[in-house]
């Protein structure tokens, strides 16, 4: 938890919000693939990751949009 806790942490004050809440609160409901999907999210870029979570692109992958979905419902 504490290297994932890490990789939330982006430098921009919006993501930062958003993942690390999200990891507060609803981490432990994923299932592992579900899990495995939010660590892959975590390796895209800021901008790119930033654009998924405020709803101005939606991933190509059908899994990992409604990863994001549910992230953003989080908050």
């Amino acid at each position: 938890m504490a290297r994932l806790r890490w990789q939330c942490r982006r430098g921009m004050r919006e993501l930062d919000l958003l993942l690390e809440d999200f990891l507060a609160t609803r981490y432990e409901t994923l299932d592992e693939a579900q899990r495995r999907l939010f660590r892959e999210l975590l390796t895209c870029p800021d901008q790119l990751l930033l654009e998924y979570l405020m709803g101005r692109l939606v991933p190509s992958d059908r899994e990992v949009a409604a990863l994001v979905r549910y992230i953003r419902s989080a908050h």
